[in-house]
């Protein structure tokens, strides 16, 4: 499974301290943990001696001990400890099953190719970019997650989408007497897809809007799960000089049909609470997420073979442009 090769976020790099935290992430349950250097580990929850959850233990003087019969794993997998036989030492093969793990963009994210990969088919791909994020200028809030019942491509196409601001936004994003769309451009890029020249009427196109204006947008696909939006309102329209904003989509594929969501936003907003930020972003998220949840099939129809056909117009190009990078990645995991 492609996807298996892929850095994905699983949770916020603040809530993990120090004991383990349980976590799913492609349909299988891992374990996240901090060692003696405060470094995040990510274990399969599984302890390989009798099967008990790895999550249910403790962390002990930098190691991970299991709940069931106290044995011990260093920050690589490597059983150190079996307190029923100390003067045993314990083999190689006596280990949990590690993966590759890094933290960015205020999130921990895991790769589940084994983290002793060293064919270029393991190697993971790299995380995926959010340029806003290396701008000192600019300030990041996070909100999330959100736990979303919907495979993780529908939340990304959603995001893609701008048709659906005057009628699922209505008097936030947009407004019903101005929904028509003119063309804009998609371009393949090495890593997925850049979109530009969009245009939409707001009402309220952020927390410093004053009155309607027309915003400018761009979106690139950086990743199967993961797309990055930039928007630039009319200058008149915001009380703030030289406003800048940059919104991140950052999707965790827990199950085919079950996402965890985060919104990384990168702003120059710098007066406003990070809690004002984060309920602008929770209202049109709570917006978006019960439409997300109706659609059917659950799954992002984009084969042969699926059991639904869609249709399309011309105001799809990104969704269009999306599957496709989708079927020439063979993504499968949330998809017919």
């Amino acid at each position: 499974m492609i996807e298996r090769a892929f850095f994905h976020p699983v949770v916020l790099c603040r809530d993990v301290h120090e004991q383990p935290v349980p976590v799913r992430l492609l349909g299988e349950d891992l374990v996240l943990w901090r060692d003696a250097n405060g470094q995040v580990r990510a274990f399969t929850d599984r302890c390989p001696h009798r099967g008990a959850a790895l999550s249910m233990g403790r962390v002990v003087e930098g190691v991970l001990e299991c709940p069931y019969h106290g044995w011990r794993f260093e920050a690589q997998g490597r059983c150190v400890a079996i307190p029923a036989v100390p003067e045993f030492a314990p083999p190689e093969g006596h280990r949990a099953c590690a993966h590759q793990v890094r933290e960015a963009y205020g999130l921990v994210w895991v790769c589940l190719s084994p983290a002793e990969a060293t064919t270029q088919a393991q190697v993971p791909v790299p995380l995926p970019a959010f340029a806003a994020e290396d701008d000192a200028n600019l300030r990041k809030v996070t909100s999330g997650p959100y736990d979303v019942q919907a495979s993780a491509p529908r939340i990304v196409e959603n995001f893609l989408d701008m048709s659906h601001f005057g009628f699922v936004h209505t008097g936030w994003l947009g407004a019903r007497d101005h929904t028509a769309m003119q063309p804009y451009k998609v371009e393949k890029t090495p890593t997925g897809i850049f979109v530009s020249d969009c245009f939409a009427w707001q009402p309220q196109s952020s927390v410093h809007a004053q009155g309607g204006a027309m915003v400018e947008y761009t979106y690139e696909v950086a990743g199967p799960y993961h797309c990055a939006l930039t928007k630039v309102p009319e200058a008149s329209a915001v009380k703030l000089a030289n406003f800048r904003e940059s919104i991140a989509l950052f999707v965790c594929p827990v199950e085919p049909e079950r996402s965890r969501v985060w919104i990384r936003m990168a702003m120059n907003h710098s007066e406003d609470p990070d809690q004002k930020l984060i309920d602008f972003q929770n209202t049109i998220f709570g917006q978006d997420q019960p439409v997300l949840e109706s659609q059917r099939p659950k799954l992002l129809p984009i084969s042969e073979q699926a059991p639904v056909k869609e249709v399309h117009s011309a105001a799809d190009l990104a969704s269009s442009h999306y599957r496709r990078y989708l079927r020439e990645l063979g993504v499968r995991f949330g998809t017919c």
